[in-house]
């Protein structure tokens, strides 16, 4: 194979245009930069230069080098040149990030305790075997077993916790190196690789349109180069509602970005934004601040009137053309001769503003124009914006605001609805985002990935920079994805069915984090797209892909190569177009060139302009949403989104880090994005019902982290492991629950006597339990309150959610039973101004009843326990305190769940109580069964007997 150069070769002088910022041509290109099929063959996609003196820094003779023959620098060390560093050059060559170590005495102290509480553990354990209950075999067997599930569990949740860090980025680096004059960059153009922002939606009824629109609008006007930024909605609905809600947001950005801009706006959700309490003009400079502020606010209002008001219109509009069409019809048919009292099939079809019928989903759906039948559909909303800034004037007639020196440029704007037919399995949101994927790299290609919610907007414009200060940094093309903390609003005070979330984004992933890095958990992440693709981190991989990659990168670019062999199609598909953006993407993802960094890009790389969209383009991203496209294809196996899963989210982060990717944790000082989470119980319970599906899911599939190869960090294999077992917990937490009761019915307990030895481990291990969550809260940030609600919303969800999904997974797996949880009763309250309405609101699902039922029997328990021990001849004190001990503790963690059932002001539904009658008098008929009274010989013949 000839040489080529460090570039992906294309066609003609010019480089195709397949991603945000690029090379103006060829010859811009040092041509020194040569390889051969054998130097590429060391990692997909990227030219690896054998050191030579030429292209190393000087270094001494003794330094250490890696596995390549690269000098390896210390974090505090710089490698010294002969020409003295300038201070412009120093700065530029200080880390973009940085660790933050927990506090010495705190991390240690937490290690050694849950290493004692593990001693501890271990010696309790095997002091209950040895030391059995004669008397109730039974009620001792089952607790011992239990216990030694939890002391399980306990481990797969503890050990990967022992390393927490946390991270610093240094956004002025950034800006230094990317964004300032220098040699290479005389004109101090952007040099930030492209971002291209995913947002999913599926149903404009369950996810209004304002709230997509307004995180539309947080996106676009985010402080990311303009040129480099590009935004696409995935609308899976096919609605038309969605996409002219988008309209009316692309217009109102006209006016928004450029407010913001002006006026340094925290947080660019415009909702959010004007229902902050408290001065608005706080921190403002600008004296027309509060002039802008009220035209802005008139103009977004008018916005949420007439996209609230989109259904009605949509509708009416469609009324109009379908009666116009049915009296066309109706005269055709008296022209053509045709029996007037034959009855018409007009079709009732939606209608766009243009008079057209709308190619998605109709209100009335009809043929090819359903939710799992319609055409796939692109609109560029706003068009890629030029390399060059356009300031803004002061005709206020024309921008409603002063934009003087402000630049009035906007990102690209694109609507997505991929195409969708009967026969095929279009795989829910992994299958939406993979068409987003590829429809991006043909249209945009940014190197980096943004998938969020369509409720989770950007709550910190520099959030993108954040990302990129560890992807650009030392190291960074070794990582996949940065994972930020979810963060919510509209959450109850006191986050009474832990909705936030807090322990797991604030203890668990930060911990992992100091591992091989966290979970991918569905939004908040930037993505290498590169990572997406398949590939493996540089610098790592087996000889067999290593020349696979090089393989892959020759046949990108010889099209006879692309024809005779079928290794690209089956893995990517049959778009010349795409395959062609894949090295591109590789080579704009990389950081700059310099020390510690083998294998960089050339400073101004990424400053020239891209080609506009073509209609050859568009037509080509079409293509590639059609239904057939992954056919034969390892789109959601190997490559993109993972299928397979209800939590795709995992087990695409899974299969990354099981390719010896790393990813980040990126806790900002400022929330970087913010969304909404269900407050209802019910809401709650099934939302938690669906994550531990997806996690029983996991447990039997080849996604098992007991499969995982040795890419994957033993303590990271330990915390996948843990998240594929966690529902079996409910199984023994639910036996659990019931011991208590078991206890204080049979008057028998899970030990022989209280006696001191089983008191003196019982308290040591529950004071490390406090001691540890005390620790947890000091390196974490969390409040002992937050923990406290999640361990009582463990217990909830275990002995519901849980449970159910446990139930699922084997009814799935054994028998192909796919069964769900519905509502079947609601109960809703009537005061609408109540911010927190909903929390109050008592939907029945069944998943309430095995709760139900614990609280029950605890109750009833607890009475007949106290009775029989006041009335009995001999009291046995101290079975009876240690039954209404445990009893009292499982009601304690059902307390959140009580409270839900009365909804607001006790208004209970009538389910409720039927429920618990129904519970009570099958209890006492057990009871009475199991335990007769002591005068049983005089019951008649047809009484219960034992």
């Amino acid at each position: 194979m000839a040489s080529k150069q460090n570039v992906p070769p294309a066609n003609g002088n010019d480089p195709r245009r397949t991603m945000s910022g690029r090379f103006n041509s060829r010859d811009d290109l040092d041509h020194s930069m040569e390889l051969t099929a054998e130097s590429a063959a060391d990692f997909g996609y990227t030219v690896h230069i054998p050191p030579t003196p030429d292209n190393q820094p000087m270094s001494e003779p003794n330094t250490p080098r890696d596995a390549y023959g690269n000098p390896v620098w210390s974090k505090d060390e710089e490698p010294t040149a002969e020409e003295p560093t300038t201070p412009s050059k120093a700065k530029k060559r200080r880390p973009l990030t940085r660790k933050v170590p927990i506090a010495r005495t705190i991390i240690y102290s937490y290690r050694g305790l849950a290493f004692l509480r593990l001693v501890v553990l271990g010696f309790f354990l095997t002091w209950r075997v040895k030391n059995p209950n004669r008397d109730a075999m039974w009620l001792w067997g089952m607790s011992v077993v239990c216990e030694l599930w939890f002391a399980f569990s306990w481990i797969l949740d503890q050990l990967p916790k022992l390393c927490p860090v946390n991270r610093l980025t240094d956004l002025e680096v950034l800006k230094d190196k990317f964004e300032m004059p220098s040699p290479e960059n005389p004109r101090g153009r952007p040099d930030l690789p492209g971002m291209d922002v995913f947002v999913s939606t599926a149903d404009p009824e369950k996810e209004p349109p304002l709230t997509t629109s307004n995180t539309i609008l947080s996106i676009l006007a985010s402080e990311y180069p303009v040129e480099k930024l590009s935004c696409y909605l995935s609308d899976d609905g096919g609605a038309l509602l969605t996409f002219e809600a988008l309209a009316e947001a692309a217009s109102f950005a006209r006016v928004w970005v450029p407010f913001c801009r002006k006026h340094t706006i925290e947080p660019r959700n415009p909702e959010s934004y004007f229902q902050i309490r408290g001065d608005p003009t706080k921190g403002k400079m600008r004296p027309d601040f509060v002039k802008d502020r009220r035209r802005v606010k008139r103009e977004y209002d008018e916005m949420k009137i007439r996209i609230n008001g989109l259904p009605d219109s949509i509708r009416r509009r469609s009324d109009a053309y379908n009666a116009h069409e049915e009296i066309r019809a109706k005269r055709l048919q008296i022209e053509s001769g045709a029996d007037p009292s034959i009855p018409l099939n007009v079709p009732k079809a939606t209608w766009m503003s243009d008079g057209t019928h709308w190619p998605g989903t109709w209100s009335i759906p009809g043929k090819e124009h359903s939710r799992g039948d319609h055409a796939g559909i692109i609109q560029v909303m706003l068009a890629p914006p030029t390399n060059d800034p356009i300031m803004g004037s002061n005709d206020l007639e024309e921008n409603l605001i002063d934009t003087t020196d402000i630049d009035v440029r906007l990102p690209m704007l694109v609507y997505v609805s991929r195409e969708k037919r009967p026969g095929y399995d279009h795989n829910k949101k992994a299958g939406a985002m993979n068409a987003l994927v590829r429809t991006s790299a043909v249209m945009s290609n940014g190197p980096f990935i943004l998938n969020l919610d369509c409720d989770h907007y950007i709550f910190n414009s520099l959030a993108m920079r954040e990302a990129m200060c560890f992807m650009m940094d030392r190291g960074g093309d070794r990582i996949c994805y940065v994972q930020f903390p979810q963060r919510f609003e509209g959450v109850d005070p006191n986050d009474r069915y832990a909705n936030k979330n807090t322990v797991f984004f604030d203890v668990n992933m930060r911990a992992l984090d100091g591992l091989q890095g966290p979970v991918y958990v569905g939004t908040g992440c930037c993505f290498r797209r590169v990572a997406l693709y398949g590939f493996e981190p540089p610098r790592g991989g087996k000889k067999k892909q290593q020349k696979k990659a090089a393989r892959l990168a020759e046949m990108a670019t010889d099209e006879s190569e692309f024809e005779s062999r079928g290794l690209l199609p089956k893995q990517y598909g049959q778009s010349r177009i795409f395959v062609e953006s894949i090295p591109v993407a590789e080579m704009a993802g990389r950081p700059l060139e310099g020390p510690g960094i083998p294998l960089g890009r050339p400073a101004g790389a990424l400053t020239g302009p891209r080609d506009p969209l073509d209609a050859e383009t568009v037509a080509e991203a079409i293509n590639v949403i059609s239904c057939y496209y992954e056919d034969k294809t390892e789109w959601g196996g190997r490559v993109g989104w993972i299928y397979g899963s209800v939590t795709e989210d995992v087990v695409t982060g899974f299969r990354m880090h099981n390719r010896g990717w790393k990813s980040i944790y990126c806790v900002t000082k400022r929330d970087a994005f913010r969304g909404t989470a269900p407050i209802n119980l019910t809401d709650r319970l099934h939302q938690v019902l669906r994550w531990a599906t997806g996690s029983v899911e996991i447990f039997f599939s080849r996604n098992n982290a007991l499969f995982a190869n040795s890419h994957m960090k033993l303590l990271q294999r330990v915390a996948y492991l843990n998240v594929g077992v966690y529902p079996f917990t409910s199984v023994f937490l639910l036996v659990y629950c019931f011991l208590p009761a078991l206890s204080l019915f049979s008057g028998q307990f899970i030990v022989q006597n209280l006696n001191v030895t089983f008191l003196v481990y019982l308290l040591i291990i529950s004071i490390s339990l406090c001691l540890l969550a005390i620790l947890e809260v000091k390196w974490s940030g969390i409040t002992l309150e937050e923990w406290w609600r999640n361990e009582q919303f463990w217990v909830i969800g275990g002995t519901s959610a849980h449970l159910a999904a446990v139930l699922q997974g084997f009814l799935k797996v054994l028998a192909g039973v796919d069964i769900s949880f519905t509502l079947t009763a609601k109960a809703g309250a009537d005061e609408e101004q109540d911010e927190f309405a909903e929390l109050y609101e008592v939907k029945w699902t069944a998943l309430m009843i095995p709760p139900i039922t614990i609280m029950l029997v605890n109750l009833v328990a607890i009475a007949v326990g106290v009775s029989r021990t006041i009335y009995a001849t001999f009291p046995e004190w101290s079975k009876l305190l240690g039954g209404v001990f445990f009893s009292l503790w499982v009601l304690l963690h059902m307390y959140p769940f009580a409270k839900g059932l009365m909804g607001k002001r006790g208004r209970t539904p009538t389910i409720v109580f039927v429920w618990s009658g129904m519970l009570a008098i099958v209890i006492s008929l057990l009871w009475v069964t199991i335990s007769p009274p002591s005068d049983s010989t005089n019951v008649p013949q047809g009484g219960f007997r034992p």
